[in-house]
């Protein structure tokens, strides 16, 4: 009889598989099954001026799930793969430093609205009769509401990478193509996972503008939650917005439990401690997956098909471009590069002053940055009032992997949830009650950004050391003594992170919240956002300009006089 129990397993393994395999076989066909479905129908044939057919009958939002969860999906793959490169080029090289990382706080704060108006006629164009333009358009535009949080969380964990790992890797001597897949990317791989998982949720805040897009005098509504949600507001269908609602639910709830959970609790094994991790999150797909005999050796042949194409460019590319910044750099390239960046800086200057002088003038100037500091003061109020809410929270459910796996769809779906649906009855309370916009429109800036801030302390206090924490409670740390001695400088690195993001994301915000109508009814606070949608309702375009650019300035200026600042802290006292 015990024979037999040695041997049976075996004989079932060579016939297809345990049973852990059939348990796992539906759901990977079904995967596959609805991705080839999908993907077939964003390469339908199609023609500019074409109506596709939208309906709001709630039996059709699984198939409008099924698409805008698809287009959120590959913006997320192409934004990890931009978040990485990010990372790999400003933490290796200072000259790219000092351009791409201005660069990206001038990208946070550009209303993706104007990403969308720029890029959805040259998609089009790229692949003419067919719906993929503007597919990759609306694709392209949820990139742009993904990609930034998740490039400043790897650049944050490039750049705070323990001085006793860099020094191992000197040691071993890692070439820099190492040093990126065995240290810099491992080490920063949990805190871009639940940036991830951030960006997702902070997609479907977005998807409405995406799916919903006008060109060239034509309304294009791409089947989707995004337009289901645009087509009941037009038609004031509270129904199908709950219908709507409940179909994200469902969606958070499915990817939450088949790709975001499985991966955290596979990236626990990228934590850098000497002791076992009693945090780490569990996931029944992910068990199942181990327990499997056949699916683990396709995930495995894969990985090594995956393993030998990335030796083959690593034979023309041994990794010697991307290799660790040297501690005394040469300062003729960097003179060089300072001179360059001097001259294309007067260079805008100068065109902006001529286009100020010809086509708004200074005393406008003037006026819209008042308007920008006023903006300013809401955006930093709103900040420290989310982190004094928001931080120990964070650390709260990071320290506790039981309640981050209850609380973890919960917090995707609140922080997926459209706030702009919470736009009108902000509007019909302030009538109503006689409230002062200026204060009372505030916190709409805040409603979707704050979550960039609670994901990353989740984050930073998810991946603090077992070891530390068994000192800090020996040592009987507790109070304010334990906050300021253990707790902030632990997730203070994750903390700047979202901050960063979460001030850009309240920035781009204040354009639909500081101006906020429903049916007849328009109020206004005064800020920059305001008076970008109102240049925006006017058409006035070089006053829109003016708007946009006076807040990147804002955006830049702040971001490089006080986060950076911070970052360097970060990285030279602050994290352990």
């Amino acid at each position: 009889m015990s024979k037999k129990r040695q041997f049976f397993p075996r004989q079932v393994v060579e016939a297809g598989g345990n049973r852990w395999d059939w348990a796992l076989l539906p759901i990977v066909l079904a995967l596959f099954v609805l991705l080839a479905y999908g993907s077939q129908q964003m390469v339908r044939p199609y023609e500019l001026g074409q109506t596709l057919p939208l309906s709001l009958d709630p039996s059709y939002l699984p198939y409008y799930l099924l698409r805008t969860t698809l287009r959120m999906f590959i913006a997320l793959g192409a934004s990890v793969v931009f978040s990485c490169v990010f990372a790999a080029l400003t933490t290796k090289y200072r000259l790219a430093e000092k351009v791409l990382v201005p660069m990206l706080d001038i990208l946070q704060s550009i209303p993706i609205l104007g990403f969308l108006s720029i890029t959805v006629t040259a998609f089009i164009a790229f692949f003419p009769g067919s719906l993929l333009g503007v597919e990759c358009a609306a694709i392209f535009a949820i990139f742009t509401s993904q990609a930034w949080n998740m490039a400043f969380s790897a650049y944050q964990g490039f750049r705070t990478v323990p001085a006793e790992l860099s020094e191992a890797a000197r040691v071993f001597q890692l070439s820099g193509w190492q040093r990126f897949w065995r240290l810099e990317l491992p080490f920063a791989m949990p805190g871009l996972l639940w940036n991830m998982m951030m960006s997702m949720s902070g997609g479907w805040f977005f998807v409405v503008a995406s799916e919903a897009i006008s060109v060239s005098g034509q309304d294009i509504k791409l089947p989707g939650i995004g337009s289901y949600i645009a087509m009941a507001i037009a038609n004031s269908d509270m129904g199908a917005i709950g219908w709507a609602i409940l179909t994200m639910l469902v969606g958070v709830l499915m990817y939450d439990q088949l790709f975001f959970r499985p991966l955290l609790a596979w990236a626990d094994k990228f934590r850098f401690e000497e002791t076992g991790s009693d945090t780490a999150q569990q996931s029944w797909l992910l068990t199942w997956l181990r327990r499997t005999e056949r699916t683990q050796a396709m995930v495995e042949w894969f990985g090594n098909l995956l393993s030998r194409s990335i030796a083959l460019f690593r034979l023309s590319h041994d990794g010697t471009s991307i290799r660790a910044r040297r501690d005394q750099p040469s300062l003729v390239p960097q003179r060089v590069w300072d001179a360059v960046i001097a001259a294309v800086v007067f260079y805008a200057l100068w065109s902006l002053g001529h286009f100020i002088s010809t086509e708004v003038g200074w005393a406008e100037v003037g006026h819209v940055f008042v308007l920008g500091l006023y903006t300013l003061a809401r955006v930093i109020l709103l900040l420290a009032l989310a982190a004094l809410v928001w931080v120990p929270v964070g650390v709260w459910i990071g320290m506790n992997p039981r309640w981050a796996s209850r609380t973890q769809a919960v917090a995707q779906f609140l922080a997926a949830f459209p706030t702009n649906l919470v736009f009108p009855v902000a509007v019909v309370l302030i009538v109503r009650y006689h409230l002062n916009p200026d204060i009372w429109l505030s916190p709409l800036m805040i409603l979707g950004t704050q979550w960039y801030l609670l994901f990353n302390v989740i984050a930073g206090a998810s991946t603090i050391p077992t070891e530390l924490r068994h000192a800090a409670k020996n040592f009987g740390l507790t109070g304010w003594l334990k906050w300021r001695r253990y707790l902030l400088p632990a997730i203070f690195p994750s903390f700047v992170t979202g901050a960063i993001t979460a001030t850009g994301g309240s920035w781009n915000a204040s354009i639909v919240a500081e101006y906020v109508s429903w049916g007849p009814t328009t109020l206004k606070a005064h800020g920059i956002g305001s008076y970008i949608q109102e240049m925006t309702t006017k058409g006035d375009f070089p006053r829109i300009a003016l708007g946009i650019g006076i807040m990147c300035i804002f955006v830049m200026g702040f971001n490089h006089f006080v986060w950076r600042r911070l970052y360097t802290m970060a990285e030279s006292r602050l994290h352990f």
